[in-house]
């Protein structure tokens, strides 16, 4: 697999060239230079960018880039210029994608924050803003436009009282990136809004969809006296520090993995600008998809290391950024199960005793998406998966689940926190606060796999809720911050009914354990005999994720009931 990285400023403090501020390709620019068959040390970014986005996407986009193009110095070094994920076009892919209701939606941001492609966006505008540009836009398109806008409480009566003109609050589905997962649709409706529907995709709603996005495109940004900033899902409003993954890249659809990395991207952008951070990633799932050349959706430098030593790998890059200066830089390190509860859990328990300023991104999925699906010590205990299949002679997995989140706390000087993309403030506050954490951080984000574990394309938040209600994957922050005793460093804030050893359903009172977890997922469906009864296996399963939920109760001091 082909490593990549985004031409900018691991090596080059100076000023980015417009390219890495804007989204690619949008300008059509019909460079023809060619790269410089010197060495990479000799290259032209900016014509490099331009010939990328003119002759390699648009041969790709043919079809004929591996038969007709020559091998270059760019290609030797697995070079992708950033953002040009945003030349990639989906609209083939699936036969429906979804409608926005307007009068139904209070601008909460959810369905733009949890889309896991950057393909519906949201728009907050003062109303006499957008009228001006509605007089630009086709006349037999301006009921549709209009239709897109609406006033809510959050952004037009709110500013209104503090005199600000009222912004109309938009929301407009990029046909290009869009899926058709229907995760918006799922999260809207869980939230009670439904101000999102799936319709059927024919050629005149893409002609509409195309039109509106464009004039969302135009009519310019949110103003940032419209952000506010305690309103953590708001962040992607601000499109040139926070929406910095433009979608584009080759993920499953309703991928839980996308969802993160794009709300991690997005609340280290927002605080310390858009050249403000760098990733190094181990490979995965998650480099397989933002690098299938000539493809590549992150709008930030990054590179791509070996699966096992992305840890050591950042830690050359931070003592670099520090030795010129650039302690203000955010370096974060992105794995999956294998980078960093396995093969590579020594590289990553070495860059913890360092004390250095570097943070870690895990996207725990809880099996080997990349490679198959094969079990491995992220898994839960009776999962079905290659290597651990259930059988006459195996019932699933056979090991306990590691609890990485308890072995790092239990290196020295280290914040830790376990969350959820589904759990918007939670996962946003992890983030910034380990950015703010002068020293090593570690975020672990249950992403769900729908294929691996056998759930519906717009499950990836539906079930990464369920996790934490089950006790599954309870949320957890650990910061040495806050006192010398574990107790005060670790909180439990998030988890329904902390007290409690298993959270019960509003109105029906029924138990909501780690059974009624799995009875919802198909890797665990043989778990179950025709009646629908656990099996011995799947209630040892349930045994250990309370023993687990119990363990941090008692190292957070949350006293629970013992039954």
């Amino acid at each position: 697999m082909a490593e990549s990285v985004a031409v900018n400023h691991f090596e080059d403090e100076g000023e980015a060239p417009e390219i890495l501020t804007k989204t690619p390709g949008l300008a059509k620019d019909e460079h023809e230079s060619h790269l410089p068959h010197a060495s990479v040390l000799d290259l032209d970014v900016e014509a490099y960018v331009a010939d990328f986005n003119s002759r390699i996407i648009g041969a790709y986009a043919a079809g004929t880039g591996s038969r007709t193009l020559p091998a270059d110095v760019g290609v030797a070094r697995s070079l992708i210029p950033p953002g040009t994920a945003a030349l990639r076009d989906f609209s083939y892919l699936a036969p429906d994608l979804p409608e926005f209701i307007a009068e139904k939606c209070v601008g909460c941001m959810t369905c733009v924050t949890e889309c896991p492609d950057t393909a519906i966006l949201g728009k907050a505008v003062p109303e006499a803003t957008i009228r001006a540009a509605m007089e630009t836009a086709p006349g037999d398109e301006r009921a549709f436009l209009a239709s897109q806008w609406v006033r809510t409480r959050k952004y037009f009566e709110v500013p209104s009282l503090k005199g600000l003109p009222g912004a109309m609050f938009g929301i407009f589905v990029d046909p290009t990136k869009c899926k058709g997962c229907a995760e918006c649709v799922e999260v809207c409706h869980d939230l009670g809004y439904d101000a999102l529907r799936m319709v059927r995709k024919e050629e005149t709603t893409l002609g509409r969809y195309r039109t509106a996005f464009t004039f969302f495109r135009r009519v310019g940004p949110t103003p940032k006296e419209y952000i506010n900033d305690k309103a953590l899902a708001d962040m992607m409003l601000a499109e040139a520090s926070a929406l910095l993954y433009v979608g584009g890249a080759g993920s499953c659809m309703g991928c839980g993995e996308g969802t993160a990395l794009r709300m991690m991207v997005a609340g280290t952008g927002f605080v310390h600008g858009p050249k403000g951070l760098g990733i190094v990633a181990a490979t995965g799932c998650n480099t397989v998809y933002s690098s299938t050349y000539p493809y590549n959706p992150f709008l930030v430098p990054w590179m791509n290391s070996l699966f096992e030593n992305a840890p050591a790998v950042a830690m050359g890059v931070r003592a670099k950024w520090d030795q010129r200066g650039w302690q203000s830089k955010r370096l974060w390190v992105v794995g999956g199960d294998g980078a960093m509860y396995d093969i590579g859990f020594q590289s990553l328990s070495r860059m913890l005793a360092s004390g250095m300023d570097i943070k870690v991104l895990v996207l725990d999925t809880q099996v080997y998406s990349n490679t198959g699906g094969q079990a491995s010590t992220a898994s839960f205990l009776s999962q079905d998966a290659k290597m651990a299949a259930v059988g006459s002679a195996v019932p699933g997995k056979g090991e306990r689940r590691k609890e990485l989140g308890l072995l790092a706390l239990m290196h020295p000087d280290v914040f830790v926190a376990q969350t959820t993309a589904a759990h918007v403030n939670h996962f946003y506050r992890a983030i910034l606060d380990a950015n703010s954490y002068p020293g090593p951080a570690v975020v672990i984000a249950y992403t769900t796999c729908q294929p691996e574990h056998g759930v519906g394309d717009d499950r990836a938040a539906h079930q990464a809720r369920l996790a934490v209600d089950s006790r599954a994957f309870p949320l957890f922050v650990h910061d040495p911050r806050r006192g010398a005793d574990l107790a005060k460093r670790l909180s439990l804030q998030g988890n329904p009914n902390p007290k409690e050893d298993w959270t019960k359903t509003p109105g029906t009172g029924d138990v909501v354990d780690f059974v009624a977890f799995a009875r919802t997922e198909g890797r665990f469906a043989r778990q179950f005999d025709a009646e629908g009864r656990p099996s011995a296996t799947l209630l040892k399963s349930q045994a250990d994720r309370l023993a687990n939920w119990r363990l941090l109760q008692e190292l957070a001091h949350v006293r629970g009931t013992v039954g």
